[in-house]
């Protein structure tokens, strides 16, 4: 339990992954928390995170809607941003939801009185806007934070894990049913970060207990190249699946298909850019301390957390744990 008065805290896009770890650090910490989410009886999961009765509440938000996120904001005294999307579809833009929703959020909580402001970001977008309309919009979303709100606090995680996680769950997938592993950009270095530690991150921040105005880099212990990744990934799952180079032109050229279909796409021609650029935290964070050292946190490493989810994706589960050294084919 924090030590703090307790707060009103809007949590938009609270429901997704990184949302509920924060939901539930908030409410560890005392806190009242307000979950705004366009569906709301898709996150009933989430109020049972709180410890008190009606200590976590949904209400309905749209962030490319005005008066939704007024209604949302409304007595609070803390706002947090975590909506993103990893694709574009119908009215979900990358520059309706990065750029122009995040910035009347950030917008609403400053004319409405809130005393804080976090919003999250995503490592390496300063390095690759160039190529990545993702990228881009998240670039332009922080520049729209800071000058709406500029005592903000802005989160760049790198990729995420948990066990809930998109990355390393997909690989695991692909793993389990795929002769190979499609391997994109090999070289490029990654600093995977534990959700927990971002989330633990997000909430000091909410708090008022690191420097504001601050863009924050946030990576784990360990950097490896995206070969180095995939390897991990046969090694969790205890699979030899050979690891299948495509060159980035092949790759748009497959993920096209993907971009016409009801489903959320396994790839897309923007993801394949992003695969070609560093996602690290940047040696000017690490100098100005705007890293975890900021928070007082040691970032915990894929090898504690990985195996107690990719066990799923081995030939016998769980039990393959007894065996280590038997690769399935």
């Amino acid at each position: 339990m924090n030590s703090l008065e307790p707060k009103l805290v809007t949590v938009f896009g609270g429901s997704g992954f990184v949302g509920t770890q924060v939901v539930q650090e908030l409410a560890q910490r005392g806190h009242r928390v307000r979950i705004a989410v366009r569906r709301p009886n898709l996150a009933r999961h989430v109020t049972l995170l709180g410890g008190g009765v009606g200590q976590v509440v949904r209400i309905q938000a749209n962030i490319r809607n005005l008066a939704s996120i007024e209604r949302a904001i409304a007595g609070a005294d803390i706002v947090v941003n975590l909506v993103g999307v990893g694709y574009e579809r119908g009215e979900q833009t990358f520059a309706a939801v990065h750029n122009r929703g995040a910035t009347m959020i950030a917008e609403a909580a400053k004319r409405l009185g809130a005393s804080h402001f976090v919003h999250m970001s995503a490592l390496g977008v300063d390095r690759a806007a160039d190529v990545s309309a993702y990228a881009d919009s998240k670039l332009a979303g922080e520049r729209g934070v800071l000058e709406a709100f500029p005592s903000a606090v802005i989160v760049r995680p790198s990729v995420l894990f948990g066990p809930d996680d998109g990355f390393f769950n997909l690989m695991g997938t692909l793993a389990r049913y795929f002769p190979v592993l499609p391997l994109i950009g090999g070289e490029t270095r990654f600093q995977p970060v534990f959700v927990g530690d971002v989330a633990q991150a997000i909430a000091m921040a909410a708090e008022g207990l690191v420097r504001s105005g601050r863009i924050y880099e946030l990576g784990g212990p360990q950097v490896e190249t995206y070969r180095a990744l995939m390897e991990r990934v046969n090694r969790e799952t205890q699979r030899n699946r050979p690891l299948l180079a495509l060159p980035a032109g092949l790759a748009k050229l497959m993920a096209l298909p993907f971009s016409f279909l009801p489903f959320p796409p396994l790839l897309t021609s923007d993801q394949v850019e992003l695969l070609g650029v560093d996602n690290a935290v940047s040696e000017a964070a690490i100098a100005e301390k705007r890293t975890f050292a900021a928070f007082g946190i040691t970032p915990t490493s894929m090898d504690t957390i990985l195996p107690t989810y990719m066990w799923r994706f081995r030939k016998h589960g769980q039990f393959d744990r007894a065996a280590p050294d038997s690769n399935a084919a």
